[in-house]
């Protein structure tokens, strides 16, 4: 993602705000550090991704079970 700092922006404002309306957000800074990001308005929301860690890290089959015992002996039931 692109970013600007406040004169830059000052400065093409115009050209700016075209490219946030056909879609192409961007960030101003200040001294370096992000201050807030322009987008379209009717700019879609990036959707989360499902999965995204798929194959880098495994539960394990009694996932639902794990602790159950303890979970258990907490509440004084007998499992």
């Amino acid at each position: 993602m692109n970013r600007f700092n406040i004169h830059e922006a000052k400065t093409q404002l115009s050209r700016l705000v075209d490219r946030a309306a056909r879609g192409e957000a961007f960030v101003i800074a200040k001294a370096g550090k992000p201050l807030v990001k322009v987008s379209a308005l009717d700019a879609p929301v990036a959707p989360q991704r499902l999965g995204f860690l798929k194959g880098e890290i495994e539960v394990p089959r009694d996932f639902d079970r794990m602790g159950e015992n303890e979970i258990a002996a907490l509440f004084g039931i007998g499992a």
